[in-house]
């Protein structure tokens, strides 16, 4: 084959790869429109994403900022026209509204920062035991077991004691309690990955181990792991706020939608928009991811796929 034909080839390639990106986008696009569902979810969890990013623009109040005038008053109460708070104030005067938009961001890091440690850690481990398999899965399996044996929550409050409360400290203890899952489905996976053709090619011809796990073998398990690590987002959310309601996840300060739910909780009978709002925004937050999982798993799984 001559130099330029080969050109030609490659500028065919690059044009047809061209061609078929707007191509996927509106497939996705179609895709993601049948579904109610998954459409519902994607425009809320786009629309916090978006509030946690622009928090500052967004909030009408200083979240931070104590005006004892103001102490627990309902919402959309508006004094003389000048200070509007549609979600009512605390036990402080502090503005809800305010508090649960940059709450908003600190429970979604936390939530993808933690599920992002936690999949580094289960899919190299998930990868190393079902490539290699015998002694090495036998090893990290066991060790698998071992966590899968220790109950979530009482492994975070031991941990969290041990080592204090801090935004850095949640973010590992809720990787390391969940990075489990991760290895599970990648060694199973992968079990099945490789015993087919093209990886007993690769070893035929003496591709490296490494080359084969990052080329062959990781592709063909993002897209579960992308499914499962959707999902494992609304899952630590809800385990952050928990533990942030307990006195032990973020604390002031720093403000998260547990923590808010913290400061309410003496104040349900008299006051109910302190815990109803930062509650309501956990559960539309954590239903909207999962409706949005749910979606994804529909269209990465082809056994689902009809």
């Amino acid at each position: 084959m001559s130099v330029n034909s080969q050109i030609g080839n490659q500028d065919s390639t690059v044009a047809s790869s061209v061609k078929r990106t707007p191509n996927f986008f509106v497939r996705w696009l179609r895709l993601l429109l049948k579904s109610k569902t998954g459409t519902f979810g994607f425009i809320i969890v786009f629309a916090v994403i978006l509030v946690a990013l622009f928090a500052k623009s967004l909030a009408p109040h200083d979240p931070k900022m104590i005006n004892p005038a103001m102490m627990l008053k309902p919402p959309v109460w508006v004094d003389g026209g000048s200070s509007l708070h549609i979600l009512g104030t605390d036990n402080l005067g502090r503005d809800i509204l305010s508090r649960i938009i940059y709450g908003s961001q600190i429970s979604l890091a936390v939530g993808i920062s933690s599920v992002a440690f936690a999949g580094v850690i289960g899919v190299f481990v998930g990868l190393v035991a079902g490539y290699y398999g015998g002694f090495i899965d036998n090893i990290l399996m066991r060790l698998v077991d071992s966590f899968l044996a220790i109950p979530t929550i009482l492994f975070a409050l031991v941990f969290l004691t041990i080592f204090g409360p801090s935004v850095p400290t949640l973010i590992v203890v809720l990787g390391i309690t969940n990075w489990v899952q991760y290895a599970r489905l990648v060694r199973g996976e992968v079990l099945s990955i490789k015993e087919r053709e093209f990886v007993k090619a690769a070893r035929s011809i003496g591709v490296r181990d490494c080359k084969i796990i990052l080329r062959h073998l990781l592709p063909n398990v993002i897209s579960p792991f992308i499914v499962i690590s959707t999902l494992s987002v609304a899952t630590t959310i809800i385990l952050e706020a928990s533990l942030s309601f307990l006195g032990l996840g973020i604390q002031p300060p720093t403000i998260s939608w547990g923590g808010i739910l913290s400061d309410g909780r003496d104040y349900v009978a008299t006051s109910w928009w302190l815990a109803t709002f930062p509650g309501m925004a956990i559960t539309i937050t954590v239903l909207a991811i999962i409706f949005l999982g749910d979606w994804l798993r529909d269209v990465l799984d082809p056994r689902d796929n009809h």
